[in-house]
């Protein structure tokens, strides 16, 4: 993901993310406006990345390379790898390449996982983000933490993983791609 290890934690939606009331009809092009309390209010920006969970399905116990950033705070949090999908690039493609770039790893997508969204506010905008999220197979690389926005990459065992995560949509993901491996064994 390209957001960068001192940007605000993000906060969790469930809303379907579409403007509603006076918001929805606003030109964007036209200055911001005090709000009911003299703030003024934010600009709204749509933001759309990839990535997902990428498994080496060699051995006994299949296991996932998830990354970790560090927080604002300091706090160390672990995530699935993802990124910004780049103009001409499918979803599929940019996850296939985010996973790489945070990973080092190089995966063949298996499956489609699901898609979570969520806001945040940075650079004095309020952020609408979708992930698309995919399974995916090692097929090559090794494990390396040389992207600048990651401070850690690990391999975990697919059934500490969920454990691990930080943010529990995730770890829905992950339960889902645990189903997803088990019917195709």
């Amino acid at each position: 993901m390209s957001r960068a290890p001192d940007s605000p934690t993000p906060r969790r939606a469930a809303d379907s993310g579409k403007p509603t009331g006076k918001a929805a009809g606003k030109s964007a092009g036209k200055p911001a406006k005090a709000g009911r309390r003299g703030r003024a209010r934010l600009k709204r920006v749509d933001e759309t990345s990839a990535g997902g969970l990428v498994v080496d399905l060699r051995g006994e116990v299949p296991r996932g390379a998830l990354i970790a950033r560090i927080d604002r705070r300091g706090r160390l949090l672990w995530s699935l790898p993802k990124g910004h999908v780049e103009p001409g690039e499918t979803a599929e493609q940019a996850a296939i390449r985010e996973v790489e770039e945070e990973t080092g790893i190089s995966g063949e997508i298996l499956a489609t996982l699901g898609t979570i969204d969520f806001w945040f506010i940075a650079e004095g905008r309020r952020v609408h983000k979708t992930v698309h999220h995919f399974l995916m197979r090692a097929i090559g690389g090794e494990l390396s933490d040389a992207d600048y926005e990651v401070a850690e990459v690990a391999w975990v065992p697919l059934p500490e993983i969920t454990d691990q995560l930080a943010y529990p949509d995730e770890r829905g993901l992950v339960d889902a791609a645990g189903r997803l491996l088990a019917e195709s064994a």
